[in-house]
Formats: C-alpha cells, structure tokens, sequence
C-alpha cells in the first residue's frame, strides 16, 4: 500500500520510527517532512498527507505532531480526508472498517514507539466494511455533510 507520511518539528523522531517500522511490512512510504526537529508548523504537514491522498498518490496517511490534535483537525478541513487520532489498537481499525478512515493521527508526546508500531500495525491491516449498510449509509452522510460545507468538494457516494 501507498503511505504518505509526515510530521512537525515535535513528531519528526517518532515519525522517523514508524516511518521504517511501516516501510518495514512492505509498505511504500511516501517521506513528507519534517526532517529534522528545527521548528516547523503542523498545518503544513497535513496538507501535505491531504494532498498526496487527494491525489491519489497515497491510499492512505500518518500524521504525528505532539499531541496528535493540531494535525487532526489540520488535516480534516480537507475534502475526502478522514483523519482520526488513535492511541490504541482498537480505535486504529475500528476507524477504517466502521467509518473509512484514511489518516491515522498520532501523538508524539502521548505514545512512544512500541505503541504507535502496534497501532500502524492495526490501522493499516484495516479493511473498511463497505459491505454492511449501516457503515455504507454513515460514511454517505460524511459525504453529505462535506458536500454542503465544502462546495468545492465533489465528495464520493457509496452505493450499499
């Protein structure tokens, strides 16, 4: 799978581990930044993961700051990202099978290497469950939602 990764100045050392860790299951992981720990600004980082997704040059993306917050909610003002952040296992594949996550929010600060290796484990073997209707009919309303607030944004329709 396509993995675009990135992370500010606060998430760069964590973002190097999973970065290898990721690469490490045979995955292609796309380096976004940062590269190095000099100051650097999180809103950056998610537009950068938000791009890559939006143009199909990634399947699916990590981000890391310090708490996991910022790039959140940096990354879900973007049409077709569904960035969430996980600190567990079970949220990390709850998320992609019940509501399609494509982001996985890390924070640096909150979580060291073991976790967030288990965690990138869960999220990426992660299967969304098209086929049940309830998650087909929440997911379209997401959808729904981001074709009213964001008119820019064609959006997608899952057909059940």
């Amino acid at each position: 799978m396509k993995i675009a990764i990135a992370a500010d100045h606060a998430g760069f050392p964590l973002k190097e581990e999973v970065r290898k860790y990721v690469a490490g299951l045979g995955h292609e992981v796309q380096d976004l930044g940062a590269y190095d720990t000099q100051p650097s600004d999180y809103p950056d980082f998610a537009v950068l993961v938000g791009r890559a997704l939006m143009e199909g040059r990634a399947e699916r993306g990590i981000l890391i700051c310090g708490s996991g917050v910022g790039v959140c909610i940096a990354a879900n003002k973007m049409p077709g990202v569904r960035a969430g952040m996980c600190h567990d296992t079970y949220s990390a594949h709850q998320g992609v099978e019940h509501d399609e996550m494509n982001v996985l929010v890390l924070g640096a600060r909150i979580i060291g290497p073991a976790l967030a290796f288990e965690v990138a484990s869960s999220y990426l073997n992660a299967k969304f469950l098209g086929t049940e209707e309830r998650f087909v009919r929440r997911l379209n309303k997401v959808y729904d939602i981001e074709r009213q607030y964001m008119p820019a944004a064609a959006g997608t329709t899952l057909k059940a």
